[in-house]
């Protein structure tokens, strides 16, 4: 996997540079000490590419749908992290990233009801 092959798949490039951003927002959620929500949106906010690039590679249809499946999974707990930062007034405000992992998810969603048919 490049760069490249990334950029030219609109969910693959989307879901990369929301981890590229996740990975900014933990960095600053650990310097303010707030070590267990950056953890879990840390692995949470990154599997979702990593996921949907081992989706790329699926033997078969169902294991397509399946590695969509975790990645929708590791998206809404990504959201529900996100969520609490985003209630919380001691965190910092990123709702972009917020509005960013919804955006994700309807088009995870998307794929994987549309690769059922």
């Amino acid at each position: 996997m490049n760069k490249e092959t990334i950029d030219k798949n609109p969910i693959l490039k989307l879901s990369f540079v929301f981890a590229l951003e996740i990975i900014k927002f933990c960095d600053e959620l650990q310097s303010q000490k707030k070590f267990v929500i950056a953890q879990q949106l840390l692995k949470s906010g990154t599997t979702i590419c990593a996921n949907a690039i081992e989706a790329q590679n699926s033997e078969s249809k169902a294991d397509f749908i399946h590695t969509f499946k975790v990645a929708a999974k590791e998206g809404e707990e990504a959201e529900y992290f996100l969520l609490l930062c985003d209630l919380l007034n001691s965190y910092p405000n990123y709702n972009h990233l917020l509005q960013k992992i919804e955006s994700i998810n309807r088009i995870i969603g998307k794929i994987v009801s549309t690769t059922k048919k």
